[in-house]
């Protein structure tokens, strides 16, 4: 394994590593075909590694009221790129891509999604998403009749909050570390697999 994947210390391999995290990451890789570095990058500290993904996956992979996983991914691809960080963009905008099966979806998310061809329930997701993510973060009678209004629940305002807020988090570590994307996140959901 490469050090350019942080400026941290990364194992040099698996074996060095906690059986749970080693399991953890081969697990990863059998359904990606790939690790992503994030994954290298975060086994630097095991116990972190463990709370890090057990919030990312109470967040990702539970089942919210209406909220999908491609407006999840949305959320994080908007946070991501408003904080500049390349990883998450480029990684979770794969997802994006992939969930909304819209190769265009990712990028226009990503640069502006005001001018982007979005429906109203996506654009006040992302607007709140921002506003948690960059701004205070309070959760008001007006935001909440916004997002009611385009078919939100009050725990769906909850989760996309908490995914703002985790995601601002995870941004900061991997742009503190120099993590680069993965070469494979560039291309998925763009072209056909072949």
């Amino acid at each position: 394994m490469s050090a350019s994947l942080s400026r941290f210390n990364v194992p040099e391999t698996l074996d060095e590593l906690p059986e749970d995290i080693r399991t953890n990451i081969l697990a990863v890789q059998e359904k990606a075909g790939f690790v992503p570095n994030v994954f290298l990058m975060l086994a630097h500290r095991p116990a972190e590694f463990r709370a890090f993904f057990a919030y990312h996956d109470a967040l990702m992979e539970r089942e919210s009221e209406t909220l999908t996983k491609a407006e999840k991914e949305m959320v994080v691809v908007a946070v991501s790129a408003r904080n500049r960080c390349l990883y998450c963009v480029v990684a979770h905008g794969a997802l994006v891509r992939i969930y909304s099966k819209d190769p265009l979806l990712a990028d226009q998310v990503a640069i502006n999604h005001h001018v982007s061809p979005l429906s109203e329930r996506h654009r006040v997701m992302l607007d709140f998403s921002l506003h948690c993510a960059i701004e205070v973060g309070e959760l008001t009678d007006q935001w909440i009749d916004r997002l009611k209004n385009v078919g939100f629940s009050q725990e769906d305002c909850w989760d996309i909050g908490a995914i703002a807020a985790f995601f601002s988090l995870s941004n900061r570590l991997v742009t503190l570390a120099g993590t680069p994307p993965n070469e494979e996140f560039y291309l998925m959901g763009r072209v056909p697999r072949g």
